[in-house]
């Protein structure tokens, strides 16, 4: 039996704040932009939205139980720990859909839920995109899971030679795609493909923006006074390198430099200042981990 925490389950409170403040803003999105206006999102919460056009059977409780079902189907494949974190954050957004959905009010003219946007489907769709992928990115910037797509794409990657990414995507594709059958409007199953896209890409911003670093390799004479700066002023970190020109064939110490994006415009400055003849390359990474970055997290 895998031996669990409490650790393992309840995130840390910053991340738990994160969790939370996400889920909630997904449930806005959903709740305000996707069900008023018939459009079907990936994952569970796109089932439980089709069943919802279908029967009126709230769409929090089928995101709840269907997700209960594959947690404990999925429970010898991916592990008590996940199951158990998952069913946490499947819990909160359950009842997050539940409370906006009641906060949506009733259009007393057709019985239908309030369309916050008008007739502006377009508008619907990127606005519920954006809301959408914002929370979701903070979920998963949290280290959470919504379960969902998420645990169908974890199986078929456990089993198939596909990757996670491409997995989670085609489960998505499919689930947006039965909107057709149920809308019969083409409409409104385009725009659903939008707001998929759409919200992937906010989610892709999200996450890896807050990650985003640069690099710098830094060559110049006066490097002892610039890497000392740089520790002093900027409290980053400095590497010296040795380095060998090959045309002068002397060696050359190199600085290596890990930073910020936000803060590329200071080192800028300050290696001007001092040595306006240095030699910069300068490169994104995606995400630097360790003291002072994004801590390692398993």
């Amino acid at each position: 039996m895998e031996k669990i925490t409490l650790q393992d389950i309840i995130p840390s409170g910053k991340d738990l704040f994160l969790m939370a403040s996400g889920l909630l803003i997904f449930a806005v999105g959903f709740s305000f932009f996707i069900l008023p206006y018939q459009m079907t999102t990936g994952g569970v919460s796109g089932i439980g939205a089709l069943i919802y056009y279908v029967t009126k059977f709230p769409p929090s409780y089928t995101y709840f139980l269907i997700n209960v079902a594959l947690l404990l189907f999925a429970l010898k494949i991916l592990g008590l720990k996940y199951t158990v974190k998952t069913l946490l954050a499947t819990a909160m957004l359950s009842i997050f859909i539940d409370l906006g959905q009641r906060l949506v009010p009733i259009d007393p003219l057709t019985g239908e839920m309030y369309k916050l946007v008008g007739e502006q489907k377009f508008m619907a769709t990127v606005l519920g995109g954006l809301i959408e992928g914002l929370g979701l990115g903070l979920v998963f910037q949290s280290g959470g899971s919504t379960g969902g797509s998420d645990i169908v794409a974890s199986i078929i990657n456990k089993h198939k030679p596909i990757s996670l990414g491409r997995a989670l995507l085609m489960v998505d594709i499919f689930i947006v795609g039965a909107n057709w059958f149920v809308i019969r409007d083409m409409e409104t199953l385009v725009m659903s493909y939008c707001m998929l896209f759409i919200s992937i890409n906010m989610i892709d911003y999200v996450v890896n923006g807050a990650r985003q670093s640069v690099q710098f390799i830094i060559v110049s004479e006066k490097y002892e006074e610039i890497a000392t700066l740089i520790n002093h002023d900027l409290h980053r970190g400095c590497t010296v390198l040795e380095g060998h020109g090959w045309y002068s064939k002397q060696k050359r110490p190199v600085l290596l430099v890990m930073a910020k994006k936000f803060e590329r415009k200071d080192i800028f400055n300050l290696i001007h200042r001092i040595d306006p003849k240095a030699f910069v390359s300068m490169s994104n990474v995606e995400g630097v981990f360790g003291e002072g970055f994004d801590p390692i997290k398993k």
